[in-house]
């Protein structure tokens, strides 16, 4: 009897160990291992607590990791429309630089020598190139066309042309220029295609 009545302080000290050491473990825990009535519920606890936390940094990492993914996509999308913005007005533009271009093509040879006329096609020229040198600022660029294979991802074949000149698929005529704007297709040029004579 003398003997577990000196055990008992050992006891209560070891207990109130035990008791310090679980108070940073959550109750539902500590109800968990009192439960299952172990020997060591403070290294039961420890062992979930880790497994918690290996799931709680796994799921930051791939919190950090979507995170990243957006602010990249959003990025993108902010120098997107930087680059395309004036794809809208660009294009509504172009149909002022194809009148110009028509407009000088049709001009009769003896205006172009009469005085007041070369006056008044200088000024049509001058705004033709004026226009040209805007969008080449803003990264609009003519595709080029008459005499290149047919690209069904910059041109738009409307006809085809009979001709042994050239191979067949090979660009003879262009109606209508066609744009890029940066890396984009703005506009299709409308164009004929070379065929084999029958």
């Amino acid at each position: 009897m003398t003997d577990e009545n000196n055990n008992e302080p050992q006891k209560k000290a070891v207990d109130d160990e035990v008791l310090r050491e679980m108070e940073g473990v959550p109750e539902h825990l500590r109800d968990d291992a009192d439960e299952a009535g172990d020997e060591t519920p403070v290294e039961d606890a420890l062992a979930k607590l880790k497994g918690d936390l290996e799931t709680a940094m796994q799921d930051v990492l791939y919190a950090r990791a979507e995170t990243q993914n957006v602010r990249r996509r959003m990025e993108k999308d902010v120098q997107d429309a930087r680059n395309y913005a004036a794809t809208n007005f660009a294009r509504d533009v172009l149909s002022v630089a194809d009148n110009l271009a028509r407009a000088l093509h049709h001009v009769p040879d003896e205006l172009r020598d009469h005085e007041k006329a070369k006056n008044f096609i200088s000024g049509i020229e001058a705004t033709q190139r004026e226009l040209e040198k805007v969008f080449a600022s803003n990264g609009i660029t003519r595709i080029a066309a008459k005499g290149m294979p047919l690209d069904p991802n910059q041109h738009q074949a409307m006809m085809e042309v009979p001709s042994d000149e050239v191979e067949p698929g090979t660009i003879v005529q262009e109606m209508q220029a066609g744009y890029m704007i940066k890396d984009r297709l703005l506009r299709p040029a409308m164009v004929g295609v070379a065929k084999k004579p029958d």
